[in-house]
């Protein structure tokens, strides 16, 4: 029988990536979706039919125990969350609703009603925020510095709470910040990518930009869903850091995109102080030795590689007139 997996979050980036990931390994895969007034299915458009969607919320405790009924899934992967950092300066309370109570209604859902699932939890580089060691690792202390960071720390302890009180197989992944051509138009990179294509079509001449030093560890998505897989494959629930262990400044990832359509970023590119963070995190640099040795996880993209796919496809979405 083929195994089944519920994944929340699934039109997002990641989900969409693991759901392909899933099915090409002869999972029944089914995806919760939020009901909201426009739907937004365009990054799972193409598993139309290969996937099955339900209506559900984190929160609403209720419909997530009706959604493991129904489906009665092998894994649950939680990726739904309150994603986007400066958003949660805006809509605190909110973040911590979806971001850090969701992951507790989740959970006790499963404990009342399919134990024996494995559960995988989104955890989040931002955890670290103002880093207390280079680099960090699963043993580095977190120091959040947004309240996403803050509701992401509580949906990594719960979880490990849930894992050792009540025996669940539950795990997190501290996933760096991972990027593709579906990373949606608010996140740094992939605001770059884009506006570099409209600039190179004519339609644009600048790109206003934030704080050009800030550092990440970068990697693709794609790469980072094998990784979440992976760890509920193991014997024992175990959390991991998913990282490339390279860092690279916002300026590298302008200058890298400008350079692949033939122009100089320092023509285009103007400072702008609302992009500015109100915290910045300070050198997020991920450790993955242990998802190396355990998980036999590398990553296959590089930075370099990874901004170029992304400029290539968003040339051809300006080309053909789409976002």
């Amino acid at each position: 029988m083929a195994k089944r997996a519920l994944i929340t979050g699934i039109t997002g980036q990641d989900g969409s990536y693991l759901a392909e990931l899933l099915l090409k390994k002869g999972y029944e895969v089914h995806g919760m979706v939020r009901r909201s007034s426009e739907e937004k299915f365009e990054r799972i458009a193409h598993l139309q039919g290969k996937v099955q969607l339900h209506q559900g919320d984190l929160l609403d405790q209720f419909s997530l125990a009706a959604l493991l009924n129904l489906t009665q899934p092998d894994e649950v992967y939680n990726l739904a969350a309150q994603s986007f950092v400066p958003t949660s300066w805006n809509q605190p309370v909110l973040t911590g609703e979806f971001t850090a109570l969701g992951v507790t209604k989740m959970l006790e859902a499963i404990r009342h009603t399919r134990p024996q699932v494995r559960f995988y939890q989104a955890s989040s580089s931002e955890m670290f925020g103002k880093v207390l060691e280079v680099p960090q690792s699963e043993d580095t202390p977190f120091y959040p510095r947004s309240p996403y960071g803050v509701a992401k720390a509580y949906g990594h302890h719960i979880t490990v709470n849930y894992r050792e009180s009540f025996k669940l197989f539950a795990v997190s992944g501290i996933l760096f910040n991972h990027e593709s051509p579906r990373r949606g138009l608010e996140f740094v990179t992939r605001k770059v990518t884009y506006n570099v294509a409209r600039i190179k079509m004519g339609l644009q001449d600048t790109l206003p930009m934030g704080n050009l030093d800030a550092k990440r560890d970068w990697g693709f998505a794609g790469d980072y869903v094998d990784a979440m897989w992976r760890m509920l494959q193991q014997e024992t629930p175990e959390d991991f850091v998913v990282a490339t262990n390279e860092t690279h400044t916002v300026r590298e990832l302008v200058e890298i995109a400008f350079a692949r359509v033939g122009l100089d970023y320092q023509k285009h590119v103007k400072i702008d102080p609302a992009f500015v963070r109100p915290a910045e995190v300070d050198l997020l640099i991920g450790k993955y030795d242990k998802a190396r040795e355990k998980l036999g996880w590398e990553p296959t993209v590089r930075f370099k590689q990874l901004v170029e796919m992304m400029v290539d496809a968003d040339l051809e979405r300006v080309k053909a007139g789409q976002r």
